[in-house]
């Protein structure tokens, strides 16, 4: 018999329940019991309600004896960590006015830190009578409880040890966008049983390849607990990407091959013993559980009105996210909680950062987006959440929803310009000099405002949402039908190339052509100012078969196949992360603006033709003009002379003789996308640049004389 069984026999009389705390909010174990805290604004009444080992048997109803503000709390004596739990949460029935409370649903703890057992899809799940002819309006009497996973107490201490974070320079992160399964689901690497958890993924077989590949810092699509769509369970599939959050605090159970929370700190801890950051993907703009006609499993049943941002008259939810619903950052509670939630992951979980989720909808206030708006000012004013890194996802669909270059220091921002501009050059666009100029200083004209830095742009060619490499080489035209949406999903404009042949092809000059083309696409991400970040399998040719919107697709179509990887590319993407560790130049805080440096009066950047002279405003604006070289330096203010120049040259044209700068007593090949082996060559008169390359040039240093004229 359970510890819970012995002291709280069925229902709520006689039992030992006590005023217990407002704070800290959830269920916090405290070595005598538990104390339980949760936010309603709204509420009449709520119940705690207690449930057997399995979470099939409710085994007592304790209704919550104290409200402290909209704070309701009570602690029960004798309970254990491990125990399952839940709430029913009594209030006004009204949609009209925003208020959907029915204690007949059991409701997640907003503030679980772990959960017990599948959501199973039921329409006793709805607070309203599925079929009814006053639809959502409706009232629903049937118990939810079989059908909603249980809230776990849970003790969250752990040995980290020496754990310490890597704290990796923004300067010299290179991001890797990965999913737990995805990563290890295929790895032969990784013991069976740990295959699709946490565990495996901080396997010896994935740590040593992110090692090789030299990549900085982990960041892995949503973890937090996330519901699978019902339209999706109808259909055979479930949701892989994880964007249904239902848990804010608690790990996905599917990644916990144990069901403990301890595995996914252990995996931080396995991953910072190996210098490599985790970041998260987190959704704190809506939640899984959709608009009016969706169930009620949390947040609707505690406070709708206070959790959701509602249209006029509180019916209906303002949708500014795509999903059916939008969370209210603008209330304190809701606010807090987000910023709990953060915390929770930093300082109980060790995490290095996260990865917001259209991010916009953090920063939309009553009057629209605001870089000063409550959130930005609460996190960034947060002594825990100031030091960690702050990645946005700059957009939404909601009103004024595109805000690159929008967000505040600290934040880093995904860059679809970037994305879009390098996919048009090597795609052969006319005209894309000047954005590709751009796309490689930083996206300044978006970024260097208010202090901010080059940093501040995380560059990227592919992500989740959209074409792998291989694919973006490979189709034209998305596939997206097993998605079970006729292929209307997913973006329709791509700006990839099939190089000639649509689909897998094994002719080999058109295999050739893609193969070059994803050298080309990867260098230019690699040589970029800015965070790079790469998507995981695409350094080994991982293809969706032409799926760019795979979100529903937990199988072989996500799986990475490393047995059939292409090792070649692994080691070339590699060597492309070595070379930018090892060259400042490539990785510089300040931006640079053609400004002379005053240790030798040479410009930061310079922009030449093939023919070694500068463009002319003509050139920059001819839609022929495909052979772009630059010259790169330590910037101009506070830069280090010590460094070597860089000199870069894409040739998305044909073959031209090169004239190489006379800036440096010489220069030596060290990159050339057309002989991925090349380690080092000589670069002079006769140089040429091949069609469609990336060649990259290092100076050498003068022997008897400094780059300004002087003795040495």
């Amino acid at each position: 018999m359970t510890p819970q069984q012995a002291l709280l026999p069925p229902r709520a009389g006689g039992h030992a329940i006590t005023a217990g705390r407002p704070w800290p909010m959830g269920a916090s174990f405290d070595g005598e019991g538990v104390n339980f805290a949760v936010f309603s604004a709204h509420a009449e009444k709520v119940e705690l309600c207690l449930f057997s080992p399995d979470g099939r048997k409710e085994l007592a109803r304790l209704a919550l004896p104290e409200r402290d503000g909209d704070i309701w709390h009570g602690h029960v004596g004798g309970l254990m960590p491990g125990t399952l739990y839940g709430f029913r949460v009594h209030g006004p029935y009204q949609p009209e006015q925003g208020h959907r409370f029915n204690p007949h649903k059991l409701l997640i703890d907003p503030y679980a830190r772990a959960l017990e057992g599948r959501l199973k899809w039921s329409d006793a799940l709805m607070g309203y009578k599925v079929g009814s002819s006053r639809g959502d309006i409706s009232y629903d009497t049937r118990d939810s409880a079989f059908a909603v996973p249980k809230s776990v107490v849970v003790d969250t201490s752990f040995m980290w040890g020496e754990d310490a974070a890597p704290r990796v320079p923004n300067a010299e992160t290179v991001v890797y966008e990965a999913h737990v399964r995805g990563m290890t689901m295929l790895n032969p690497g990784v013991e069976k049983g740990l295959r699709g958890s946490f565990l495996g993924l901080a396997s010896d077989a994935v740590i040593e390849h992110l090692v090789k590949l030299g990549v900085t810092s982990l960041e892995l699509l949503p973890v937090q607990a996330f519901a699978d769509e019902r339209f999706l369970i109808a259909k055979g599939l479930r949701n892989y990407w994880g964007y249904q959050t239902i848990g804010f605090f608690a790990p996905e159970p599917r990644y916990l091959a144990k069901g403990q929370v301890w595995e996914f700190q252990s995996m931080v801890r396995r991953f910072h013993a190996a210098g490599i950051e985790v970041i998260l993907d987190v959704v704190y703009n809506h939640t899984g559980e959709g608009d009016e006609f969706g169930p009620t499993l949390c947040f609707r049943g505690f406070d709708n009105a206070s959790y959701y941002r509602l249209l006029q008259g509180g019916r209906h939810y303002v949708n500014d996210t795509g999903t059916g619903n939008t969370l209210n950052l603008t209330h304190p509670m809701v606010l807090r909680m987000v910023m709990d939630s953060l915390r929770y992951w930093v300082e109980v979980c060790h995490v290095d950062g996260f990865r917001f989720d259209l991010a916009t909808v953090l920063g939309r206030e009553a009057h629209g987006f605001d870089p000063n708006g409550g959130f930005f000012d609460a996190i960034r004013q947060d002594p825990v959440l100031s030091r960690v890194k702050l990645i946005a996802e700059p957009w939404d669909i909601g009103p004024g929803g595109y805000q690159l270059g929008g967000y505040p220091h600290p934040f880093l921002e995904w860059n679809d310009r970037f994305r879009d501009g390098v996919r048009r050059w090597w795609k052969g666009d006319p005209g894309m000099a000047p954005d590709l100029a751009k796309r490689l200083l930083g996206s300044a004209e978006r970024f260097d405002h208010h202090g901010r830095a080059a940093t501040s742009s995380v560059n990227f060619v592919t992500a989740h949402d959209g074409f792998t490499l291989e694919d973006l080489v490979s189709f034209t035209l998305k596939r997206n039908f097993a998605n079970g949406e006729e292929n209307r999903d997913g973006h329709h404009d791509n700006h990839s190339d099939n190089m000639g042949v649509e689909g897998p092809s094994e002719d080999p000059a058109i295999r050739a052509a893609r193969d070059l083309r994803k050298r080309n696409l990867l260098a230019t991400l690699m040589l970029a100012q800015g965070v790079p970040m790469l998507l995981a399998g695409d350094e080994v040719g991982h293809s969706q078969g032409g799926n760019n919107n795979a979100y529903a697709q937990d199988n072989e179509t996500t799986w990475i196949d490393w047995a059939k990887g292409d090792r070649r590319l692994a080691a070339f993407t590699a060597r492309l992360i070595a070379l930018r560790k090892a060259h400042p130049v490539l990785r510089q805080r300040r931006f640079l603006h053609a400004q002379a440096r005053p240790m030798d009066g040479l410009p930061d950047v310079i922009w030449r033709r093939a023919d070694g002279r500068s463009p002319s405003p003509q050139d920059w604006h001819d839609p022929g003009f495909r052979c772009l070289g630059v010259e790169l330096r330590m910037a101009a203010e506070g830069g280090d002379p010590g460094h070597p120049a860089i000199y870069a040259v894409f040739n998305t044209g044909a073959e031209s003789v090169l004239r190489l700068p006379d800036t440096a007593p010489g220069w030596e090949l060290i990159l050339d996308t057309t002989r991925p082996d090349l380690e080092i060559a000589p670069g002079g008169p006769g140089t040429r640049a091949p069609a469609q390359s990336v060649l990259v040039f290092r100076s050498l240093a003068a022997k008897s004389k400094d780059l300004s004229g002087g003795k040495s």
